[in-house]
C-alpha cells in the first residue's frame, strides 16, 4: 500500500522535510495493515524495518531478567517503534503486537539513507528522538526489575543505624557474653585478693555503677536496632507486595491470552463444522 506526502507531514519525525524530500520518501515507504492480534515483529527477528503509527493500537513489549513480559510502549499516532534495531541493523530487542486493526508506515534503512542524502541534518533530529525513547525504555525496565531488599535497606542506612546494628549484633553474641563474664570475674577476683588495697571492695559499688551506666546506654541502642529491624521488615513487605502485584498482573494476562485462544479455537471449530456440512 503506497504512502502520500500528506501522511508524512503528520509525523513529527519528518516535520523538517521539504516538499521534494517528502515526495521522495513517500515514493519509497509503504503503508502496512495489520489485523487484530497480528504480530508485527518479535524479539530476535532481524531489524530490517521500523514502523510509525498511523492508526490503531500496538503494544511494544520486552522480557526482563525474571523472564516476565514488560510493557515498553504503546505508541500513538505519529510515534515510532523498532527504529533502534533498524538503524543499528541488529535483531529486535522488543516485540510488537497489533491489538486492533492497525495501519503503520514501514521504513527501511535504504529509505533513511536516501533521506539523509537529501537532508543530512534530519539525521540529528531522528537520532535525538530515538535516543530519548531508548533512555525511557531503559529506565522503565530498570524500575520494573526486581529489587533486592537487602540492597534497598543498605542504601537507606545511616552511620548511626550501622553502629546500632553492630552494637546489638555484638551484644547478643556468645563472644560478648564470654568476654563480659571474664571481665567481671577478673574485676571481682582482683578486688577480693587486694582486700584493703582494693579500689572497689565487696560489694563492688563502683562495678554496679559501671553496669548500670552500660545498661542505660545499651538499652536504647538495642531499641534503635529493633526499630531498624522493623524498618527492614516493612521494606521486605513492600517489595513482596510489589512482587505479588506483578504476579497477579501476569496471571491476569495469561488468563486473557487463554480466553483469546479459546475464542480462536471456537471460531476454527465453527468453521470446520460448516465446512463439513458443505462437503456432505
Amino acid at each position: 500500500m503506497g504512502c502520500k506526502a500528506e501522511d508524512l507531514r503528520q509525523i513529527p519525525l519528518f516535520a523538517l522535510l521539504d516538499d521534494d524530500e517528502m515526495a521522495v520518501l513517500a515514493a519509497q515507504v509503504e503503508m502496512k495493515r495489520f489485523a487484530p492480534r497480528q504480530r508485527i515483529y518479535k524479539i530476535g527477528e532481524p531489524g530490517k524495518h521500523a514502523y510509525v503509527m498511523m492508526s490503531g493500537t500496538v503494544r511494544v513489549t520486552t522480557v526482563d531478567e525474571s523472564h516476565q513480559e514488560v510493557l515498553v510502549d504503546e505508541p500513538r499516532h505519529g510515534d515510532f517503534f523498532g527504529f533502534a534495531s533498524m538503524l543499528d541493523d541488529t535483531p529486535h530487542q522488543t516485540a510488537a503486537l497489533a491489538m486492533e486493526e492497525t495501519v503503520c508506515l514501514e521504513i527501511s534503512r535504504d529509505d533513511i539513507v536516501v533521506l539523509l542524502q537529501q537532508k543530512p541534518m534530519a539525521g540529528m533530529d531522528m537520532l535525538t528522538v530515538v535516543s530519548r525513547q531508548f533512555h525511557a525504555s531503559q529506565q522503565l525496565v530498570r524500575i520494573r526489575a526486581g529489587r533486592n531488599s537487602n540492597d534497598v535497606i543498605e542504601e537507606e542506612m545511616s552511620f548511626g543505624d550501622r553502629v546500632a546494628d553492630s552494637v546489638a549484633r555484638f551484644g547478643g553474641s556468645w563472644t560478648f557474653i564470654i568476654l563480659f563474664g571474664v571481665v567481671l570475674l577478673t574485676y571481682a577476683s582482683t578486688n577480693i585478693v587486694l582486700k584493703g588495697r582494693a579500689w572497689d571492695p565487696y560489694p563492688f559499688i563502683l562495678l554496679n555503677l559501671f553496669l548500670s551506666m552500660l545498661a542505660a546506654i545499651q538499652a536504647p541502642v538495642i531499641m534503635m536496632s529493633q526499630n531498624r529491624q522493623d524498618t527492614k521488615d516493612r521494606v521486605r513487605g513492600e517489595l513482596d507486595y510489589d512482587v505479588n502485584v506483578r504476579a497477579e498482573s501476569e496471571i491476569q494476562a495469561l488468563s486473557n491470552k487463554l480466553n483469546l485462544l479459546n475464542e480462536k479455537i471456537g471460531d476454527v471449530d465453527d468453521l470446520l463444522r460448516e465446512q463439513l456440512k458443505l462437503n456432505r
